[in-house]
């Protein structure tokens, strides 16, 4: 098992394509199929979710708990999806989606040669996105 809590990284765009995947040393490495179907059932799920709710304004699902794992997903205004599948019980989950999806304003979308909807593949993305997962680790090994 990894030292942090987090195994995995997924951004799916508003037509539930997966536009970037990063794994972060879970037990059960995933190969791309796999990453694709997760990505697309939780689009749909995610979907669903919002029409099914008898809660008016009801934006879905947030929060996925499992025996082994969390699921937390956040989605901007745009519909984009950013979900991280987690340790049971990891803290301040929703504030590192919160960055990512920042990130994910400051170096993707304002990268001009950047096309929307795509995978993502920007190396300052990488890279900042690396520094704030390890910032993140550094904080959960001291829980």
């Amino acid at each position: 098992m990894a030292l942090a809590a987090i195994y995995n990284l997924f951004i799916i765009n508003k037509s539930g394509g997966l536009i970037y995947y990063k794994d972060y040393g879970s037990a059960g490495r995933m190969d791309t199929n796999d990453s694709l179907r997760l990505a697309s059932l939780w689009h749909s799920m995610h979907a669903i979710s919002q029409q099914l709710s008898p809660t008016p304004g009801c934006t879905g699902i947030d929060l996925l708990q499992a025996h082994n794992f969390d699921l937390h997903c956040f989605q901007s205004l745009t519909g984009t999806k950013f979900f991280v599948v987690c340790e049971t019980g990891a803290p301040n989950m929703e504030m590192l989606l919160k960055v990512i999806y920042e990130l994910y304003t400051d170096f993707v979308l304002k990268n001009p040669f950047y096309e929307m909807e795509m995978p993502i593949r920007c190396e300052l993305f990488d890279h900042n996105l690396a520094q704030v997962i390890q910032k993140d680790r550094v904080a959960l090994l001291g829980r």
